[in-house]
């Protein structure tokens, strides 16, 4: 197969396999210390894995929108994700 129309650069390698490492320790946390859905500010239960899915759908709207509002430095809109990662798990 041609995966060249992919672009695979080291930066989205380190990206897929951040996802991939976190989807690992998600199922690891799960079996080794199961947790109860709790219900945040979000208004309904929910798990880590629903944490971590609003978190990463969360980010990549904070990313599009930054880029689409004239772009600039990426660290910003980087430290406003992971902001809100640790919102999204401390309060929902």
């Amino acid at each position: 197969m041609n995966f060249a129309w992919m672009a695979w650069t080291w930066q989205t390698a380190i990206f897929f396999g951040f996802v991939f490492l976190a989807i690992f320790i998600l199922t690891a946390l799960a079996v080794y210390r199961p947790e109860t859905p709790r219900k945040g500010i979000l208004g309904f239960e929910t798990t880590r894995g629903d944490r971590f899915f609003v978190s990463m759908i969360g980010a990549a709207f904070i990313f599009i929108v930054w880029m689409r509002l004239g772009g600039g430095p990426l660290w910003y809109p980087l430290g406003i994700a992971v902001a809100f990662g640790i919102a999204m798990f401390r309060l929902a």
